[in-house]
């Protein structure tokens, strides 16, 4: 083999090996099968060929081509190289998305998969919000938020600029208010002396007054225990009478020569009412026992009585 021979298929292997390396480097592993799927985006964001198509930050296949459909409002088709091992399904979306320095990639995420999507078939396309998106729509609230606290500040300074004035004209007032207190104060301390004094003639004349009452008290009372002794006289000595009254009863009784005495001391009294009482129970006990010897229209005479008392007790002996 002649030396240009050599040359030619050295350089021939060479342009291989860097074909294959460039692949290589820009992602593609020429052992490992692939499926293409495609997206469509408005716009891409330049989205450039080799960048990575990741689930949930793990690299499963690349970006092999991008070109222009101009008969479809010059909307942007995006070829995805994916290992044939990711199963996608009609729920599958394909987010554009782009990180801190601004590396684009493609995002997938499948969901469910109920119908499958075979090679070739597109995925639905989305463009994740950037940073600045992001920033933007969180910081909107917020400048809404920071104006409306701007206007209540700008408020509330007026109406402090307003109290101020009311501020200064009470502290200007405040400035008498000492004066006035101090005016009051001695006033009222010049009446305070002024009572006291009166105060003080008023205790000495109260004082002179008792002095002067003592005569008149201690006469009172010698007055007072005058009337007791005059009330208990008079009780003494009309007990006393009582008692004489009583004794001259008492010694008329003793001597006997009345009716009350002879109540006291003979017992003929006492007897004859005895005897009246028992002839009342003979009488009433004959009545109980015989009234027909008192109620007859004429009366019974005395031995018919007798007679039927003999009657009467002949039948209880037999």
């Amino acid at each position: 083999m002649n030396k240009e021979l050599k040359v030619g298929l050295f350089v021939a292997l060479a342009l291989v090996l860097l074909y294959f390396g460039i692949d290589f480097l820009k992602g593609r592993d020429f052992l490992e099968r692939t499926h293409k799927y495609y997206a469509i985006y408005d716009n891409v964001d330049q989205l450039q060929k080799a960048n990575p198509v990741l689930v949930n930050g793990f690299a499963v296949g690349r970006v092999s081509s991008i070109r222009i459909m101009q008969e479809r409002q010059n909307k942007v088709l995006v070829e995805l190289d994916i290992d044939s091992d990711i199963q996608l399904g009609d729920s599958t979306r394909a987010i554009l998305d782009s990180d801190f320095l601004g590396t684009k990639s493609i995002l997938l995420v499948i969901g469910q998969v109920t119908v499958p999507k075979h090679p070739k078939d597109t995925i639905r396309a989305e463009v994740a919000k950037s940073m600045l998106q992001t920033i933007s729509s969180t910081a909107e609230p917020v400048a809404d938020n920071l104006q409306t606290t701007m206007r209540k500040l700008n408020t509330v300074l007026d109406n402090l600029s307003q109290n101020t004035q009311s501020l200064d004209t009470i502290f200007q007032k405040f400035k008498s208010t000492p004066d006035k207190l101090n005016a009051t104060l001695t006033n009222s301390n010049a009446r305070i002396d002024e009572l006291t004094g009166l105060l003080k003639t008023t205790t000495e004349h109260l004082n002179q007054t008792m002095v002067d009452l003592k005569p008149t008290i201690k006469n009172f009372q010698v007055f007072s225990d005058s009337l007791k002794r005059m009330e208990m006289n008079k009780t003494l000595t009309k007990t006393q009478q009582t008692i004489g009254k009583l004794n001259e009863t008492l010694t008329l009784l003793q001597k006997g020569d009345n009716t009350a005495s002879k109540l006291l001391t003979e017992d003929s009294l006492y007897v004859n009412l005895n005897r009246l009482l028992q002839s009342i129970d003979t009488l009433t006990k004959n009545f109980n026992d015989n009234p027909s010897h008192f109620l007859s229209p004429l009366g019974k005479s005395k031995k018919k009585i007798e007679r039927e008392r003999k009657d009467a007790a002949a039948r209880r002996k037999k």
